[in-house]
């Protein structure tokens, strides 16, 4: 421990920094993020409404997206509220339980999706190269397990390395986490000890479930593309391929700054930078995941228009029940 330094009980709150050399453009920040943000909500919240409630979308696929969903909705939560409010705020302070508090889901939520990712792929090339085995590798129950196993994976490996964090010895004389929100890099920087050991820890993790997920979501759409080469119609091969792309679009992205951001042996001596990466996992992958996995969908914009044809009709419907009802009382 440095001389003079605190155990970690004796630091209260920590500052976030914030965006560097922005404070001239808070409030133009503040829009464009909480835009970000209820369109993230919005787009999100439609999805797990729209699988939750029609029984055209009960099938694996759209089981694992409603999940998905819900990763994203509340990934986003533990991160973005918090940093609208510091933008119009003067005091950019977080309680030491609550900045560990968020340091904990936010892995914890990260590491869920990067599972749920690989079990999406290996779902599509199930269902796409094996397809009169899929109803029986993929029934309920095995989803259920899997999405279970998911969260689960994501829950636990993730606990160790955050008590470990919260009972770091903190520098009282320099409480300034360098981000926007409670990352383990920032966090690792402003302890009072060496945390070699507990970097490489994460390090290891990070690399476990990062880099095995990668791989099994990189195998799983190599047999996808291979499949879809053997498909005789040059039209179902565009098609095909325009929906792997813009998967394998959002996944490159996610995995790719991840992988900038975790997968590398020391992050306390480098965090200038890795806000701006962080922004995609954030705000850029939560926000087109519904777009590119869901709504882009045929039959998720079909069951949407019905959900709408029918919340129409019963408006209209009410409307003038209400409207002859008022005549009849007039009179």
């Amino acid at each position: 421990m440095a001389p003079g330094g605190n155990q970690s009980s004796g630091v209260t709150e920590f500052v976030l920094a914030g965006f560097p050399n922005l404070n001239d453009t808070k409030v133009e920040l503040f829009s464009i993020f909480f835009l970000v943000y209820l369109l993230t909500l919005t787009g999100n919240v439609l999805i797990v409404g729209v699988v939750g409630a029609d029984a055209r979308l009960q099938t694996p696929m759209y089981f694992f997206l409603g999940n998905l969903s819900c990763l994203e909705i509340l990934l986003t939560s533990v991160i973005i509220p918090k940093m609208l409010s510091n933008f119009l705020s003067r005091q950019h302070t977080i309680s030491f339980a609550a900045c560990i508090t968020q340091f904990y889901f936010y892995f914890f939520l990260g590491a869920s999706e990067f599972l749920l990712l690989a079990v999406m792929s290996v779902d599509r090339y199930l269902a796409i190269c094996h397809p009169l085995h899929y109803p029986l590798l993929m029934n309920g129950m095995v989803c259920f397990w899997v999405a279970l196993a998911c969260w689960l994976g994501g829950l636990l490996p993730v606990l160790g390395p955050t008590v470990a964090v919260a009972l770091l010895p903190f520098c009282g004389q320099d409480t300034v986490v360098q981000h926007f929100f409670c990352d383990s890099g920032p966090l690792l920087r402003l302890a009072c000890t060496n945390t070699k050991k507990l970097e490489e820890t994460d390090f290891v993790l990070a690399t476990v479930v990062i880099v095995s997920s990668l791989m099994i979501t990189a195998v799983s759409y190599a047999h996808i593309a291979l499949a879809v080469l053997r498909i005789p119609s040059a039209a179902g091969r565009q098609k095909a391929f325009s929906t792997c792309t813009s998967h394998l679009m959002v996944v490159t992205l996610f995995y790719g700054s991840a992988i900038f951001l975790y997968v590398r042996p020391s992050q306390s001596g480098s965090v200038d930078t890795n806000w701006a990466v962080t922004v995609v996992t954030t705000f850029v992958t939560p926000l087109l995941n519904p777009f590119i996995y869901a709504l882009r969908n045929e039959r998720v914009k079909e069951v949407l228009k019905d959900i709408f044809r029918k919340v129409a009709t019963g408006f209209w419907a009410d409307l003038l029940l209400t409207q002859s009802f008022n005549k009849k009382t007039m009179r």
